[in-house]
């Protein structure tokens, strides 16, 4: 009896009462109705928040395609201490997909870029392919051979003896004590402008124009002394040939009652025109060249495609490669032809024994107004061409010296470069507020050196070149450095 009023169940509380003590027999089916009604609600809910693509494939998909939260990930924080700045991803967009495709495969996908929209990738260098390319290629390895001809040690003991060499180092020691006594006024630390070996080659740069070489335009006819008239180009003769002469120009006489032709051949020997001593300035340049490679210092021969050439002359005081243009007798003034002469360039090219470069970006400084299209050939096909005439000169060098050049190369691109950033930001500045806006520019000695323009040849040469030479309407003060 103890143990039955132990185990004695509670008596119901009055809500208890009020239900009935017995279930209907479909209860426990109509719960598992339900229960599977609202699994189905969530589901289809879940499904209808997934892209069109997923919702209509979804169990053809494998699992790992879809993310089972259904929340998004969360964006990692800011910063390391404030946690709060975390943004939420933006969801994604429907994206319709092909009916009876995959549905990875069906979603669209943008093409990939043009290489040709993309700018300032590194220049690879690709060897020349079609024809254009390669006429340029021989023609530049052609040109490499000029100051090859000047490596003859007793040709260069010959051209010496043409020199005055005593009133040249005078000259040059004259000159070299006034920039080191320049330099001693200005302190104990200061450096001369020019070394000595450059005062040997301005006083040979002097001395070659005023009393050595003669500048050519149409030769005066040798009987009566009287200016001639262009007539053509004629065939060289075999001795014209045989010295070097690969075309010969025509002239006629003007006087009526002489009426004789002038041949002018084109020699592009240098110790031919040491005996000829005249022509223009691809002679000028070739002799001049040779003769400063005589005297010891290194020399470039720069070839422009605008059919001109000048000389560039290392110097050991600045170890950098100095212009020198014997024409003009303009020293160290890479500006003259652009600021100068308002003239326009596309490939400036030199040319020594010890290799090639491509020094356009030392005489162009602004491309928008003075560059002309480059269009002999990809940039990439005149790396290697530059690359391979370089290889092919140092070959058989030896590797320390071989060593010293790539050196050398590797500070004249970065001069080079500096001149372009130079030029930049000189532009820059100009346009800013509180620039000058070109009227009140201090003016820069290169500028203004090249501003005298031209001042050797006749002024029908010069405009038939399409060379301004002096402006008198420009002010100097506006050309840029």
């Amino acid at each position: 009896m103890a143990d039955r009023n132990i185990r004695r169940k509670p008596l119901p509380s009055q809500a208890q009462a009020a239900i009935p003590q017995t279930l209907p027999p479909d209860w426990s089916a109509d719960l598992t109705a339900q229960f599977r009604r609202v699994l189905s609600t969530r589901r289809m809910n879940e499904l209808s928040k997934r892209p069109g693509s997923q919702r209509r494939s979804s169990s053809r998909l494998p699992t790992e395609y879809f993310v089972e939260s259904r929340q998004s990930p969360q964006l990692p924080p800011r910063h390391a201490y404030d946690a709060n700045t975390q943004i939420d991803p933006t969801p994604l967009q429907n994206v319709p997909s092909v009916s009876g495709a995959h549905p990875l495969l069906s979603t669209p996908t943008a093409p990939p870029p043009a290489y040709s929209s993309l700018r300032n990738i590194p220049i690879i260098p690709t060897p020349p392919t079609d024809s254009k390319s390669l006429r340029f290629r021989g023609m530049l390895l052609s040109l490499s051979n000029t100051p090859c001809k000047w490596e003859n040690p007793g040709l260069l003991d010959e051209a010496l003896g043409a020199i005055p060499l005593q009133r040249i180092y005078e000259e040059a020691q004259e000159e070299a004590d006034l920039f080191m006594a320049e330099a001693a006024s200005m302190g104990p630390s200061m450096k001369p402008a020019w070394g000595y070996q450059d005062c040997v080659i301005r006083a040979l740069m002097k001395w070659f124009k005023r009393d050595f070489f003669e500048w050519v335009n149409n030769p005066r006819c040798t009987i009566c002394r009287t200016p001639t008239v262009a007539c053509g180009m004629a065939a060289p003769l075999p001795d014209e040939q045989a010295r070097g002469a690969n075309r010969v120009e025509l002239y006629r006489c003007a006087n009526q009652h002489c009426l004789s032709y002038e041949r002018f051949p084109r020699y592009n020997d240098a110790f031919v025109l040491l005996q000829t001593r005249r022509g223009r300035c691809g002679e000028w340049a070739n002799c001049f060249s040779m003769l400063c490679r005589a005297l010891g210092s290194r020399v470039r021969w720069v070839w422009n495609a605008e059919d001109h050439v000048w000389t560039e002359v290392y110097s050991v005081h600045r170890k950098r490669w100095v212009h020198v243009d014997c024409c003009e007798e303009q020293w160290d003034v890479p500006l003259l032809y652009t600021q100068g002469w308002n003239k326009k360039l596309s490939y400036c090219i030199a040319f020594s024994a010890d290799g090639c470069c491509d020094v356009t970006r030392r005489y162009v400084r602004d491309p928008t107004s003075h560059a002309l299209t480059r269009s002999r050939c990809p940039e990439g096909v005149l790396m290697h061409i530059v690359r391979e005439i370089k290889d092919m000169r140092r070959r058989d060098m030896d590797k320390k010296e071989r060593f010293r050049l790539n050196a050398e190369d590797m500070r004249e691109d970065a001069e080079l470069r500096k001149n372009i950033i130079e030029a930049l930001a000189y532009s820059i500045s100009r346009i800013l507020p509180g620039g000058d806006g070109g009227t009140g520019a201090r003016p820069d000695p290169d500028a203004m050196k090249a501003a005298e323009g031209r001042q050797s040849g006749p002024m029908e040469w010069v405009r038939a070149r399409g060379e301004g030479g002096r402006n008198q309407n420009r002010d100097p003060r506006n050309l840029r450095p």
